[in-house]
């Protein structure tokens, strides 16, 4: 491991908006960027209980491994808004299960759900142990208060992983980068983007080349609104045109976010990733993955153990309400392939860098 520095302060930069937020105190709401409308309109969703978080989370109004697992905390807040404070703690304790629960069947592949989630009822059990006659209005805000340091940490993780990796970033050149690992996949700068986002503060000029990414666009209507908001030069492409790029020698490296990594650093993200991968190999271009220690899943070996979800057909067949294809043909549609990596440079974590990631050197960094 190369060590960097985990930057304990939220980032200076203002990319001029919030991918989610949370409103009041006890009795408050979650909102977030309703990501189903972007590039067309910037609006935000209400979320005011579990069920409609939940189905924020499937619908992919909130996506991004990060995000989905800053806004799960939240959701457990969520689940427990209307639990009055004078409510035994046993029956809090009994809705929280019961919430995480709930929000934990919306996504398998993302893993920082399932650590948000566990994170909050860990705070929880621990704060019922120490003290047992306490009623569910001080877990509400101990509660409360916990989602706010998880939503912190990862706006801190987002500034290390970008002030880490911005040296990849090569000036004068091109890269590559595919679906979204940006701000609004996160509660910060991003993960993937988080490093061209402070090398262009720096004065470094290059092109970022974006993927479409198909099924969904979340390259063409996302990353790309991000990165000309920010002023970072940005060429659109077909998700087929990086091999002809790459054959010419335009990529110098190209950046990748992550939803879930293997204990052997083998990593899920959105379908193609794969594929661009392969592609690094054979042109010898550098594959980096930026994610933060969150997103690393100690407990499986290697990336066969990786579930990965299947999404509905419709999403193939056509977009935006319009079908492009023979109504009833069967589809495919996996949101996730997973990377071997033996495929991949370094993972850029707010901890530090890993070359060459492999079960060893991904331990002693976490």
């Amino acid at each position: 491991m190369i060590p960097g520095a985990y930057y304990a302060k939220q980032t200076p930069m203002n990319l001029g908006f919030e991918t989610l937020r949370w409103i009041g105190g006890c009795d408050g709401m979650l909102e977030l960027i309703d990501q189903r409308l972007l590039p067309q309109r910037m609006e935000y969703l209400r979320c005011e209980n579990p069920q409609t978080l939940f189905e924020a989370i499937v619908t992919l109004a909130v996506r991004g491994a990060p995000a989905i697992g800053v806004a799960a905390a939240y959701g457990i807040c969520l689940g427990l808004r209307q639990l009055p404070g004078n409510a035994p703690l046993l029956q809090a304790l009994e809705q929280m299960e019961k919430t995480a629960n709930y929000l934990a069947a919306s996504r398998p592949t993302a893993v920082n759900l399932f650590w948000a989630l566990e994170r909050m009822k860990k705070t929880a059990a621990q704060f019922a142990a120490d003290n047992p006659a306490a009623q569910a209005g001080i877990l509400r805000q101990i509660l409360l208060n916990e989602a706010r340091v998880i939503e912190n940490e990862d706006k801190e993780m987002c500034f290390a992983i970008g002030r880490n990796g911005q040296s990849f970033i090569p000036d004068g050149k091109a890269i590559l980068t595919h679906c979204n690992a940006g701000a609004l996949a996160t509660a910060g700068i991003g993960t993937a983007l988080a490093p061209m986002y402070l090398a262009h503060q720096q004065g470094k000029k290059f092109t970022v080349y974006v993927d479409e990414t198909r099924p969904l666009l979340q390259g063409a209507r996302l990353t790309a609104w991000e990165l000309t908001r920010a002023g970072i030069s940005a060429v659109l492409i077909c998700d087929n045109m990086a091999a002809g790029l790459m054959k010419a020698d335009k990529i110098a490296a190209v950046f990748a976010g992550a939803d879930r990594i293997a204990a052997n650093g083998d990593t899920a993200n959105k379908i193609g990733t794969l594929s661009l991968s392969i592609l690094c190999r054979c042109f010898s271009v550098p594959f980096y993955v930026a994610a933060p220690s969150s997103t690393f899943d100690l407990s499986i070996p290697d990336g066969s153990h990786i579930p990965i979800e299947q999404r509905k057909g419709d999403e193939v067949r056509g977009f935006a309400g319009q079908t492009t294809s023979p109504e009833n043909i069967a589809v495919y549609n996996p949101a996730f392939d997973v990377t071997d990596a033996g495929d991949i440079t370094a993972i850029i974590t707010e901890r530090g860098i890993i070359p060459s990631p492999g079960s060893d050197n991904i331990r002693r960094c976490l």
